[in-house]
Formats: structure tokens, C-alpha cells, sequence
């Protein structure tokens, strides 16, 4: 196996588990959400013509609340301010 590889899913180790974990506790932090809350992030892919090649999607679920937000950055891109402008920007406002 090439030395140069780099399992992103590797427990311990920096990448998308990493970042995900990151996304999830800046996402609880701006909403205030209780810890029964359920958190979810992915990444995905668009390979439609003016779509953003990556988007990293937020979908919260609290009870009988969901909300979900998109930002169009891949997640290793996403900052915590990112996720506070498009939960504010959100029509459904914060659960």
C-alpha cells in the first residue's frame, strides 16, 4: 500500500470523522440544543450542471421538530460561522 494514502475514516485520526464531530458540537452550541437532540451532517455530492460540487447538509431532529440546512462547501470547509449564518437564514428558525 502507498505510504502517501490517508484513510480519512480511521478512528483517531484528523479528517471527515473528525470534522463531522466538529460540525456537530458547533451545531448543538448554536442552537442551544438540548442533548437529547439528534444531530446529523453529511457531505454530498452534485454532479447537476451550477451546483455546487460539494454541500455539507445539517439536519436536526428534537422531539417532534426536524430542521435542515445546507451550506455549499464541503465539510472540511465549514467553519462554525457558516453554520450560525444558515440556521439563522433558515425559514424554520432554530428547534
Amino acid at each position: 500500500m502507498n505510504d502517501a494514502f490517508v484513510n480519512p475514516l480511521t478512528r483517531g485520526t484528523p479528517g471527515i470523522v473528525g470534522k463531522t464531530r466538529t460540525i456537530k458540537a458547533w451545531a448543538r452550541e448554536v442552537l442551544n440544543l438540548a442533548d437529547e437532540a439528534v444531530v446529523s451532517v453529511n457531505e454530498l455530492s452534485c454532479h447537476l450542471p451550477g451546483c455546487p460540487p460539494k454541500e455539507t447538509v445539517i439536519l436536526v431532529m428534537h422531539q417532534a421538530d426536524t430542521m435542515q440546512i445546507s451550506i455549499h462547501k464541503a465539510m472540511k470547509d465549514v467553519a462554525k460561522d457558516d453554520i450560525a449564518y444558515a440556521f439563522s437564514a433558515s425559514a424554520t428558525g432554530p428547534v
